[in-house]
């Protein structure tokens, strides 16, 4: 079974190396963090105030009955087809924590439709989640690894799998991206170089913390700055500055 906790588009990718490519999103349920560190409060469906991302939606359990429900990966499909134009979308699958799912049949089913009928598919990750490549259409997926930094409040054996990392660089497309507000910009620099020497030569991409607009303003130059100094590429959440917090859009 899969669960999914919604699939929306078509829309535009607004964050990482696609940025404004026209995309469909699938959204799965479940992770294996919290990053009650990024701060952003919601409450459950009984009320409760908790802290964490802002897709705790598909995060917290409490959510999982809003999910929706998948045996076959044709109900699935049956669903995002809905959403298509007269040209073939970007497909990227977020969550949650995606590659949760890796060893599911039915999802590697999903991934080898997409990508065997010539969609460009993009898996967003943490990337702390261990996975084999035995097919060839795996290699031929884009990974987004969002990697956490300790500002994610998630200790560094959970969110730092090196093994993991070095082998979706070496084995499929990928790109690094992370995520931080102005006041944490040293210690991410920090985090990030001892990060990078451990790795294959990779893409980075910084990207500003902000569940709103304004919050992403406050951050934007000084991670901005940031990159520069680094050479590292700039990635804005181009999605916030349209429609700001709206989900599914």
């Amino acid at each position: 079974m899969l669960e999914i906790s919604e699939i929306f588009g078509p829309t535009i990718q607004g964050e990482g190396k696609k940025v404004g490519t026209p995309s469909v999103f699938i959204r799965l349920g479940k992770c294996n963090m919290s990053c009650s560190g990024f701060n952003v409060a919601y409450q459950t469906p009984t009320g409760e105030t908790k802290y964490s991302c802002d897709s705790y939606y598909s995060v917290d359990h409490s959510f999982k009955p809003h999910w929706m429900r998948f045996e076959k990966y044709e109900e699935i499909l049956v669903e995002v087809e809905k959403l298509f134009l007269d040209y073939k979308p970007d497909i990227v699958i977020t969550g949650g924590e995606p590659l949760i799912y890796w060893n599911n049949e039915q999802f590697q089913k999903l991934l080898e439709y997409f990508v065997t009928h010539d969609f460009n598919v993009t898996i967003e990750s943490n990337g702390s989640i261990p996975i084999d490549f035995t097919l060839p259409y795996q290699k031929k997926i884009l990974f987004s690894l969002s990697v956490k930094l300790s500002n994610s409040g998630e200790s560094l054996k959970k969110r730092v799998n090196i093994q993991a990392l070095t082998t979706i660089i070496h084995q499929a497309s990928a790109y690094l991206k992370f995520v931080m507000d102005k006041h944490f910009i040293n210690k991410a620099q920090s985090e990030i170089q001892e990060l990078l020497a451990q790795l294959p030569k990779v893409e980075v991409y910084m990207m500003p913390l902000g569940e709103t607009l304004d919050e992403l303003n406050d951050n934007a130059m000084s991670v901005i700055q940031m990159a520069i100094q680094n050479n590292f590429n700039y990635s804005d959440r181009l999605h916030i500055r349209i429609w700001d917090n709206k989900r599914g859009v």
